[in-house]
């Protein structure tokens, strides 16, 4: 596929999944380095920290050809608006360039990341679905992420050990709230809840470059509320197969998406929920 003057290649069928998977996030994640490179400006979407660049689109056009290639009977849906219907029970979710603000700006935390997750049924409403892997590549420090199902976490091809299993109050916990909701107690107060019990805090700006460090174990847990599945799948498949434990709570109308070693997720749950509730 070529996009301007910037090209990537296309991928072997034949390939499993999970080599797919890690093949088209650094690929994704190159070509996006090289249009920025190139020079890119935002487009702005909800908010002045909300943006889609050039680059977002054109690294999920180059993963949605490849995959519709592929994996044709699979189905696909991007954060910039890719939708394709599979028959196999199957979908992969792309998000080409997670930290987008990030990205704009200059700074090297930003990253591409897919997930493949098991299709539920169509009735059914489920915010936190089975997914079967996940990869995530950070290109400018030349980080990849992998793991899911039956393949152990590993960081650029080496096991990982996996998140602590320290207290929430031993741990620097990684998250990101929008300045807004700041002034609206139903997230703000359950964030403060937690925020007040860890060792410390961390907003980097990208929640999958933040999965995967709770996964290797350079952050000790992670907290966030209503991300959307491309923000949070892919991080929950590594950080599940390094042994670590994931949750998704509502607490007053918002789901809460929880990240870490099985004492940390215990202890967030428990903040988040000891919060007033709203009628």
């Amino acid at each position: 596929m070529t996009t301007g003057r910037h090209s990537a290649i296309e991928l072997d069928p034949s390939l499993n999944d999970y080599e797919l998977a890690a093949a088209l996030v650094r690929e994704a994640g190159q070509l996006a380095l090289l249009m920025r490179m190139g020079g890119l400006q935002g487009e702005r979407k909800t908010s002045v920290s909300d943006v889609v660049t050039a680059a977002d689109r054109a690294a999920e056009a180059y993963v949605l050809e490849q995959l519709r290639r592929c994996r044709p009977d699979d189905g696909i849906r991007g954060e910039e608006g890719s939708s394709v219907a599979g028959s196999s029970g199957r979908t992969w979710v792309i998000d080409p360039v997670d930290g987008t603000y990030n990205f704009l700006h200059g700074s090297t935390y930003w990253c591409s990341a897919i997930a493949l997750k098991r299709d539920q049924d169509a009735s059914a409403v489920d915010v936190d679905p089975d997914v079967i892997l996940g990869a995530i590549y950070q290109p400018e420090l030349d980080k990849l992420w992998t793991g899911g199902d039956g393949h152990a976490a590993a960081l650029n091809g080496e096991r990982i050990a996996g998140p602590s299993n320290a207290a929430l109050g031993e741990l620097g916990a990684a998250t990101y709230i929008h300045p807004t909701w700041l002034a609206d107690p139903r997230a703000a107060m359950p964030w403060h809840a937690v925020a007040v019990s860890a060792a410390s805090l961390r907003m980097f700006g990208s929640g999958s470059c933040d999965l995967g460090r709770v996964a290797d174990g350079e952050l000790g847990c992670w907290f966030q509320h209503s991300c959307p599945e491309w923000d949070w799948l892919p991080g929950k498949a590594i950080v599940r197969a390094a042994g670590g434990h994931t949750a998704v709570v509502n607490v007053n109308g918002l789901n809460w998406f929880i990240a870490g070693g099985p004492t940390a997720v215990s202890e967030i749950r428990g903040a988040l929920t000891s919060v007033p509730q709203f009628a």
